[in-house]
């Protein structure tokens, strides 16, 4: 059997497990509601050694309210203060569309605020060819709630770039981010400021043009028809700071490579490339993140589930729940849950001829790690 024969029969059955659950709604005692947002798309999900609850929310208009939060008695409240939550003024010292969040081993929290240009967005769009996006990552000391230091990117192309994941490596005193828009890695230097762009429009950060995503029995298309379609989206790092994980949306595999070859400037993406390895297939995913087992979470929201990759290379469901509706950021809390964020994108008038089909209050679940 060719392996465009066994991708196109993956993809079908995923396709038949979502249908299942669209005409039989499951609900798993394991998956724990922790908080509620009403109408405010919860996006990034981290969780610090004292197990401290950060939620951030990408910017929704008239409907915005805050764009980072820290959940206290299972209430979002502004963090690290208001005037960073503030949506007017000088954007240096503000945030513009949060999108993703990480604490790190030496529980720093870091913040990447990241506006593409319509041009580096997954969700593509109308604009103007000059448009440029607005990027920057902010390290945060959670010992005093305060702003150390800011990365502004001046060195990517701000038309094309849409820097969505990031991961620190506090060893190697590197970031990691996934660049959908140039289906690309970017490697930040944390010392100098400096970034290159690695692995770009590989196949493994490129995505499967013929894996369109399906939910009730529906395609995912706009209404010009086209798919939804992301390049490398999801990433991981392992605790040890050894391995990143990384894949496309629309692909069905998932891809790592040693972080000594990532810091390594004077490798070309050619010879980057023969050291990517190819994990072998899993699912349609959004959100990647490593435990202290070496277990690597996916999101898996064709069939409304978390599963994991075990050290052994097994592929394992965690939990299935019909509220599980694009479920897309992790955090892992000191306490033995997995945290999660569910956007439903899938649900919003853009995929759906203009109707908003989202199942309100959105909200953030949690579930308890393997033993």
């Amino acid at each position: 059997m060719s392996t465009i024969t066994i991708s196109i029969l993956s993809i079908g059955l995923l396709a038949i497990a979502e249908h299942c659950m669209a005409q039989q709604r499951h609900t798993s005692d394991a998956l724990i509601p922790v908080a509620e947002f009403g109408k405010h798309r919860p996006i990034g999900v981290s969780v610090s050694s004292t197990n401290r609850l950060f939620v951030s929310f990408p910017y929704q208009g008239k409907d915005h309210r805050y764009s980072l939060t820290e959940i206290i008695d299972g209430k979002p409240q502004p963090y690290p203060d208001v005037a960073w939550n503030t949506y007017a003024g000088d954007s240096a010292t503000r945030f513009v569309n949060v999108q993703d969040l990480y604490v790190d081993t030496e529980d720093y929290l870091w913040v990447l605020d990241s506006k593409p240009a319509p041009k580096g967005s997954i969700f593509g769009g109308q604009g103007s060819e000059a448009a440029e996006g607005a990027f920057k990552l902010l390290k945060i000391n959670l010992a005093n709630d305060r702003v150390e230091r800011v990365y502004t990117f001046e060195d990517i192309d701000r038309k094309t770039a849409g820097l969505n994941d990031m991961r620190i490596d506090t060893e190697k005193k590197l970031a990691y981010l996934s660049d959908p828009g140039r289906a690309a890695i970017v490697v930040l230097d944390l010392a100098s400021g400096t970034s290159r762009t690695v692995l770009s429009n590989q196949p493994s950060t490129t995505a499967d043009p013929d894996v369109v995503l399906s939910y009730d029995g529906k395609e995912m298309r706009d209404g010009n028809g086209n798919p939804f379609r992301s390049n490398v989206n999801g990433i991981a790092l392992t605790k040890d700071n050894r391995y990143f994980y990384f894949k496309p949306i629309n692909k069905l595999n998932l891809y790592r490579i040693e972080t000594r070859y990532l810091a390594d400037a004077s490798l070309t993406d050619a010879e980057l490339a023969q050291h990517v390895e190819d994990m072998g297939k899993t699912t349609v995913t959004h959100g990647l993140i490593a435990d202290n087992k070496g277990n690597i979470y996916l999101t898996s929201s064709m069939d409304y589930s978390i599963k994991y990759l075990s050290p052994d290379g097994r592929l394992h469901t965690l939990v299935r729940d019909s509220r599980l509706i694009w479920p897309d950021s992790f955090g892992i809390g000191s306490d033995g849950y997995l945290y999660v964020s569910c956007a439903q994108l899938q649900r919003d008038p853009a995929w759906n001829n203009g109707q908003d089909n989202v199942e309100y209050p959105y909200r953030v679940y949690k579930v308890r790690l393997p033993q």
